[in-house]
């Protein structure tokens, strides 16, 4: 029977407080976070590919973009029962399925062969990995308490500029150094290697998580209902009344929290899919000075991520943390590709923007799962995020086929700057009148 301990906010026990969630911090984040710098890789890389693809099969501008979008589809359409199966089955077996088929999926683009066969593979990768991000958020609300979140989300999203920073030079190389070996492309080499790490690292959570407290072996009885007491009845076992899923996905605090999400995504994914291209189209350089030069945008921004999540968490303030970020985004991707033929002013306006777009994202995620309890918090977050990776399916799909038609990418980053901007605006709007909790 587990002991009850009311949790000592003195000095002591914030002392002790702090070494546990130093000890669940280092167990956990390090490795959850190369589990998303994993996932991110494989969903991203064919960023790096299309070029090759295009030149192999006939890939168009548009057909890219479709098929990098249909990933979303998939992902959105799964979301939900993902995480409400994650719920059931725990954390720990839940995770590790969804990256091992993510994984084999994955390595299965290394057998491409058409436009068609690209966006069958692309649907079911997003459904192989549809609940992963939630499942996660979801795990980080049931382990550290509620004022050090922003932090801890942020730390834990780092992976996606570092997926950006390791994976452009890895991919480049790759792609280079591996094209023709044995007779064999080296954008099919780059989808094979890539896809080894998450096949692995999906048999290790079985080892590494615990999907609750109290299951933690590592942690003694003591130190189990400090950290409990700590976090509270946590985002998913809060015992209440609530209504069906139906009821959930049609709360309009959930809606206007997938909204405010749909247009930040939309930026990310601006960035996400089409920065190899801005980099080539400003540098003139080949794949592996394109992966090189698109490490600095996401170094930079990993800096910003920690930096403005602690100042978050130092002063309590979310709202504004998450709005600022998404309005300098919008406004630095707008100029962009106007700067194009300036290579100094156009790489300085591409890290402004990766740095602001990818910090608003973990900054986001704190205003939800502070609002959101009981089964309003296990559906709600899915479909939060089942929203912005639907604003992933058509990111890519609007920037290729406004390029296709204008021949520029400008047009693409106008739009996706718009959908910032207002998003920055909407969440002004949507949390004004809950400025003292947020």
């Amino acid at each position: 029977m587990q002991k009850e301990l009311t949790f000592d906010r003195s000095v002591e026990g914030d002392a002790a407080l702090n070494g546990i969630v130093r000890r669940v911090s280092w167990r956990f984040l390090p490795f959850l976070m190369l589990c998303y710098i994993f996932a991110y890789l494989d969903r991203v890389n064919i960023g790096f590919a299309k070029d090759s693809m295009s030149a192999d099969f006939g890939l168009s501008a548009a057909a890219y973009g479709f098929g990098a979008g249909i990933f979303f589809l998939g992902y959105f359409l799964f979301e939900v029962p993902s995480n409400l199966l994650l719920q059931r089955f725990g954390a720990r077996r839940w995770i590790s399925r969804i990256m091992i088929t993510w994984a084999i999926v994955s390595a299965a683009f290394a057998f491409v062969d058409s436009t068609w066969s690209f966006y069958v593979l692309r649907l079911l990768l997003g459904i192989a990995e549809a609940g992963f991000f939630p499942g996660i958020v979801l795990f980080l609300t049931q382990w550290w308490p509620a004022a050090r979140r922003a932090q801890i989300i942020a730390v834990f999203m780092t992976a996606i500029p570092i997926a950006g920073l390791i994976g452009g030079p890895l991919s480049g190389a790759i792609l280079a150094g591996f094209d023709g070996y044995l007779g064999i492309a080296g954008w099919r080499w780059m989808f094979a290697i890539e896809a080894i790490p998450a096949f692995l690292f999906g048999l290790l959570v079985l080892r590494v998580l615990d999907s609750r407290i109290e299951d933690a072996r590592w942690l003694n009885d003591e130190d189990k209902a400090v950290l409990i007491a700590a976090v509270g009845e946590p985002a998913g076992q809060r015992q209440e009344k609530t209504h069906g899923v139906l009821s959930v996905l049609v709360d309009p605090k959930v809606l206007g929290y997938a909204a405010i999400y749909f247009c930040c995504i939309m930026g990310q994914y601006g960035i996400t899919f089409w920065l190899p291209t801005l980099i080539a189209n400003a540098s003139g350089g080949g794949a592996l000075a394109v992966g090189l030069l698109g490490a600095i945008p996401y170094g930079f921004a990993v800096a910003c991520m920690i930096v403005v999540s602690r100042h978050s968490d130092a002063t309590g303030e979310r709202r504004w943390h998450t709005i600022a970020p998404m309005v300098l985004g919008g406004l630095t991707l707008m100029i962009v590709p106007v700067m194009r033929d300036h290579f100094g002013a156009s790489m300085t306006l591409m890290t402004l923007a990766a740095g602001s777009i990818l910090t608003a994202t973990p900054l986001f995620w704190t205003l939800p799962t502070r609002s959101l309890s009981g089964r309003s918090a296990v559906v709600g977050i899915a479909a939060i995020n089942s929203a912005g990776n639907l604003a992933g399916f058509l990111s890519p799909l609007v920037v290729g086929w406004l390029t296709q038609w204008t021949k520029s990418l400008t047009a693409g980053m106008m739009t996706l700057s718009l959908f910032l901007i207002g998003g920055g605006l909407l969440a002004w709007l949507f949390t004004r009148d809950q400025r003292s909790a947020l």
